[in-house]
């Protein structure tokens, strides 16, 4: 525990020092506030504003985890640290969450600066319906962000062309996960993929918050469902890591070169 607690700090301390950091973590969610304002602002539904900080939130929250965590096995490699962290005793996966778990601690800060916007853009009273069950899907987007931007970081560790894929994964995520609209916008295939990933329903969560919880088993049904996902997520991650592993210790292929 005091590993990964250092980790988490000394993470947050050196993402934030990085000005492609600070631009993904605070001109982001100003800008997707903006655009979302003047999207939705003609929708005619009610209490838009809150979808319009959370909307914007996620998709910066989503940004900075892709080109932080994911990046950082990349940035790891070409400073010729990554296979030093690797032969250490501490449990390398230990020291990969709390990477990803410092990014997404300061990350979530981009919901506050989206909320600030819109409050600035107009002075309207943003309502949440259910402020402990939107707690409740907070903590469980922390575990589900996590969780998934693991699972990405194993899948290309051996890769050498980890930024073209991390460029590639924004926005996929957003698309696939209802941060910009509803899933049930998309085609039935994409709806069977999103409905795969636990993002998904912690979108879904933190929506049914905002607009108040009157179905407590639906609520919890989907709590599950998203728990579900996550762990099998977390079996996945378990898997790759150690077919990873063999690979590693056979090919030695976590160098540059």
């Amino acid at each position: 525990m005091k590993i990964l607690l250092k980790t988490i700090q000394l993470q947050i301390k050196n993402s934030w020092i990085r000005p492609m950091f600070r631009f993904c973590l605070i001109v982001n969610p100003i800008m997707n506030a903006f655009f979302l304002y003047h999207m939705f602002l003609q929708s005619g539904q009610p209490n838009f504003l809150s979808y319009v900080v959370l909307n914007a939130g996620l998709m910066a929250l989503w940004g900075c985890i892709c080109f932080s965590s994911i990046g950082d096995i990349e940035r790891e490699r070409y400073m010729g640290t990554l296979p030093l962290i690797y032969a250490t005793p501490t449990s390398f996966g230990l020291v990969i969450l709390g990477k990803i778990i410092g990014n997404t601690f300061l990350s979530m800060s981009s919901i506050l600066i989206s909320y600030l916007t819109v409050k600035l853009i107009c002075f309207e009273r943003i309502h949440i319906g259910s402020p402990i069950y939107l707690f409740l899907s907070f903590l469980l987007l922390i575990i589900s962000f996590s969780s998934v931007a693991l699972c990405i970081a194993y899948l290309l560790m051996l890769s050498r062309k980890t930024s073209l894929y991390m460029n590639l994964l924004e926005l996929p995520i957003i698309l696939f996960c209802g941060f910009a609209f509803p899933i049930e916008e998309l085609p039935v295939w994409a709806q069977t993929i999103s409905k795969c990933i636990p993002i998904t329903w912690v979108v879904k969560l933190l929506r049914m918050s905002i607009d108040g919880v009157s179905n407590t088993e639906a609520f919890n049904r989907s709590f599950g469902i998203c728990m579900l996902t996550t762990g099998i997520c977390m079996v996945f991650i378990w898997v790759i890591y150690k077919v990873i592993d063999m690979q590693i210790r056979v090919n030695a292929t976590l160098e540059v070169s």
